[in-house]
């Protein structure tokens, strides 16, 4: 198991976290833009050209992306999985087909569905939503755990428990940052969830800053054992 720092693109900017890679000096990161429309994620792309970034071995995609958006991080950054929300949620916008078999999709705010899931590569566990259904939708959280048993976990996002269900999809707004870090024993409920969950890669996918990050996954390599 990997846990990668991400470049979340949420409520924070990116912009900031490509200078903090800069002076880091890191080699490897996920990548998450899944706020960014194709204008804005070019200038992205752009920028991590003026990193030292070699790898970028997951990333989430956003279902208006063109496929040659995933060759170029795969040509250039070996990327070796992806993630995606559901295609009953948000369909593809253009044919990805080449790279569904590893692709694998997140349980977000709809129940999974096996017949999709047997289309794609396998799970991508959002472990923040699945404590949040554990706690407020027990029906969905027993319907997408005896999934998450018999499909593959190839990779996982790790975040915090937070009340999801105040989202308004409406206005698509929440009243707080629910990705927005305070303390480290926000995250301790991950100890309760199989390593199986976790997969090959895992994103942190939280908007504070990569330094933070870091700080959050030396925490998260004592506690998941």
């Amino acid at each position: 198991m990997k846990i990668l720092p991400t470049i979340t693109t949420g409520f924070s900017g990116w912009q900031e976290k490509i200078e903090e890679i800069k002076e880091l000096r890191l080699k490897e990161i996920a990548l998450f833009p899944t706020f960014l429309k194709q204008e804005e994620r070019k200038k992205l792309y752009q920028a991590l050209k003026g990193t030292g970034v070699k790898s970028i071995p997951f990333v989430h995609i956003r279902s208006d992306m063109e496929i040659w958006e995933l060759d170029y991080l795969v040509d250039n950054y070996q990327t070796e999985v992806f993630n995606a929300h559901s295609q009953k949620e948000y369909p593809y916008l253009y044919d990805l087909d080449k790279y569904k078999k590893v692709t694998y999709i997140e349980n977000t705010y709809d129940p999974l569905e096996e017949e999709e899931i047997r289309e794609f590569a396998g799970i991508c566990v959002d472990l923040s939503h699945l404590e949040n259904e554990r706690i407020y939708k027990q029906e969905r959280y027993r319907h997408n755990i005896e999934l998450i048993e018999k499909y593959p976990c190839g990779c996982s996002h790790i975040g915090l428990a937070k009340d999801f269900q105040i989202f308004d999809r409406e206005k698509k707004s929440w009243p707080e940052d629910p990705h927005y870090l305070k303390n480290l024993s926000e995250l301790d409920y991950l100890k309760e969830y199989p390593l199986k969950y976790f997969g090959q890669f895992v994103g942190v996918e939280i908007e504070n800053s990569i330094k933070r990050q870091l700080e959050t996954i030396k925490y998260l390599k004592k506690i998941l054992k």
